[in-house]
């Protein structure tokens, strides 16, 4: 085999230095969205708590792989975001932003890492207040959770997307809230954060993705992001977005000078993964970016909001399908909630019952079973308890 069919081969969970590094990756995620959290206190600054965020991952991940002959990249996956009540994501601001948070505020907590180009990404939602939480702000919260516990056992071999955005679609009617539209779970490459076999978080006669099946090998990004209001959020302030991605296959000779020295930064610094813009001169990236955006060399990612009163929640993990079933690598414990509703539905706690590890008996061939025989796979049952809405869940 030639070294190039050998690099190719290892890209993917097969190789354990693979495993390793997408481990390594969701534990640095980990303890930095812990970090984040235990500083979301009120009159926190937004703008000091992305800061704390990326410091800690690029700190962490410029701690491995120092010696080693080939260089490995490192680093921010995507930078620290802290959305607040109606806000749905996205929002990292610049050094100049004065927001700050308020006790009572729903925080939504969006962060990744990577090393080597193997991408952990996280996001969790906190209530800044003491004791459980309750009424509608429970619901939305227990509307996430529970669609992201559902995702979590429909995202294996031989399952299709299309089960995953019906799923999430019921999960979030049980609890009175919606699921909100244009959000992408997507699969996860080396380097590529945003892969081809997408789900869906809301089918629509405009939102169309590929058919896709789940193959084993393979790891998702799920992103489950539930309003109590319509789910059809706004952009309202173009100058809010500061998360921009270097659009690879695309080039155009830019005419402003601050648009070329911007674009050549971003070129040197940020290649390939999401960047905040707090990481330029503020000065001339206000000037540079716009026209690297109206030519497509740039993709943003707009800060949207639902309408003032409503609550947002966000949970996103990573899961790495593994031959022995799926495994979750990046998530946090949740503060207890009561919900005004329950989960009633059967079909909603079959879902949750079932396991998220699959066990193979005996050794040599499966036998195919008859209609209405079990097979000799089984999986080991991990059932989410429908009651609890997932408070402890995420040890």
């Amino acid at each position: 085999m030639s070294d190039d069919e050998q690099e190719e081969r290892e890209l993917d969970l097969t190789s354990p230095e693979v495993v390793t590094k997408y481990k390594s990756a969701a534990e640095i995620v980990n303890k930095a969205l812990q970090l984040v959290i235990k500083e979301c206190k009120p009159k926190a600054k937004v703008v000091d708590l992305c800061e704390q965020g990326d410091s800690y991952i690029r700190e962490q991940t410029g701690n491995m792989y120092k010696n080693v002959k080939r260089k490995i990249e490192r680093g921010v996956a995507f930078p620290t975001c802290i959305s607040v009540n109606n806000t749905v994501s996205h929002f990292s601001p610049l050094a100049s932003d004065e927001s700050v948070l308020e006790e009572g505020d729903i925080v939504k907590i969006d962060m990744g890492c990577h090393i080597d180009g193997f991408i952990a990404v996280v996001a969790h939602t906190h209530v800044l207040q003491d004791g459980p939480i309750t009424g509608r702000k429970a619901d939305v919260i227990a509307a996430a959770n529970t669609a992201a516990e559902v995702a979590l056992r429909l995202v294996r071999p031989g399952k299709k997307n299309k089960d995953v955005t019906d799923a999430i679609q019921k999960v979030a009617a049980a609890y009175d809230c919606k699921i909100v539209e244009g959000v992408l779970s997507h699969q996860l490459k080396q380097f590529v954060i945003d892969g081809n076999k997408v789900i869906l978080s809301v089918a629509g006669p405009e939102t169309r993705v590929d058919d896709a099946e789940f193959e084993e090998n393979e790891v998702y990004a799920i992103d489950i992001v539930t309003s109590t209001g319509d789910g059809k959020p706004k952009l309202l302030d173009e100058k809010q977005t500061t998360i921009y991605k270097r659009a690879v296959d695309k080039n155009y000779h830019l005419k402003m000078k601050a648009s070329r020295f911007i674009f050549s930064e971003i070129n040197q610094k940020f290649p390939i993964m999401p960047f905040t813009a707090r990481a330029l001169d503020e000065k001339r990236a206000r000037l540079g970016l716009v026209e690297c955006v109206n030519h497509d060399l740039l993709q943003p990612y707009p800060v949207l909001h639902e309408k003032p009163g409503d609550f947002v929640a966000h949970i996103k993990f990573t899961v790495l399908l593994m031959p022995n079933g799926s495994d979750r690598i990046t998530s946090h414990p949740l503060q207890e909630q009561q919900p005004t509703k329950t989960i009633d539905d059967p079909e909603i706690k079959a879902w949750l019952a079932l396991g998220t590890k699959t066990k193979k008996k005996g050794g040599g061939k499966k036998k195919k079973a008859k209609k209405g025989e079990r097979t000799e796979e089984s999986t080991e049952a991990e059932p989410m308890d429908a009651t609890t809405n997932g408070a402890e869940s995420q040890e």
